[in-house]
Parts: C-alpha cells; sequence; structure tokens
C-alpha cells in the first residue's frame, strides 16, 4: 500500500502539494514543482524493522561571507520508527508514536523550540 498522490504539507502556514516523484519497493518521495521541498518515505526490513518519514526544504538567501551573492541551504526533519520484528504490534506502536508527537507539539510546540535551541 502506497501512500496517494499528492501529499500536502504546511509550512509557515502556507500549503505546499507534493506529487508523487519516485516510487520504488519500500519508498516513495513526493516534490513539489520548484523542488524545494521534498517528502519521503521509506521501509527496511532485517532484525529490527526501520520506517521513515522525511521533510527536506531548500532555501536561498543571502551568503554571509559575499552578501553580494546568493546561497543554498538545506534543512530536513524526520521521524524514524525502529521496531522489533516481533513483540509490538502496529497499534501499540502507533500509541508510542502519537505520544511523542503530542509531546512535541503540547503547549504550541515548546519542546520543539527548545528542540532547536539546543537544550537537553
Amino acid at each position: 500500500m502506497s501512500y496517494s498522490d499528492p501529499q500536502s504539507v504546511t509550512i509557515g502556514g502556507t500549503a505546499v502539494s507534493l506529487p508523487r516523484t519516485s516510487s520504488g519497493a519500500n519508498s516513495g518521495a513526493f516534490t513539489a514543482s520548484d523542488g524545494n521541498t521534498r517528502l519521503e518515505v521509506s521501509s527496511t526490513y532485517g532484525r529490527r524493522n526501520r520506517r521513515t518519514i522525511r521533510l527536506t526544504t531548500l532555501k536561498t538567501s543571502g551568503d554571509v561571507l559575499i552578501p553580494s551573492q546568493n546561497t543554498v541551504s538545506s534543512m530536513s526533519s524526520y521521524l524514524v520508527v525502529d521496531t522489533p520484528v516481533n513483540g509490538y504490534t502496529v497499534a501499540e506502536a502507533k500509541a508510542v508514536v502519537d505520544a511523542l508527537v503530542a509531546y512535541l507539539t503540547a503547549s504550541s510546540g515548546a519542546k520543539v523550540a527548545q528542540l532547536l535551541g539546543g537544550e537537553n
């Protein structure tokens, strides 16, 4: 089963449409028409099952060292769910992921701000 096409993310209040640009046996990718936003989903199977969803963005800004030139910067944010082959049902694993997402987004994302600020 694969994700529907297209996917959509909202960054800073702006919705970005992400049509499917890649599809493999255990992976898929969705990229905005300008190429600046990409969503990748993948799974690997072995002694443990690892599922990853990754959002990457690009932006162009002035170069700090040479102000008359622009530079391209990128960042990624991703969630990895690593489970044993046996022992957790999908519902149990989902409950753990839901708990982490709720923790990060509570209080208007205060924990994300702390994480990005380098607190530990």
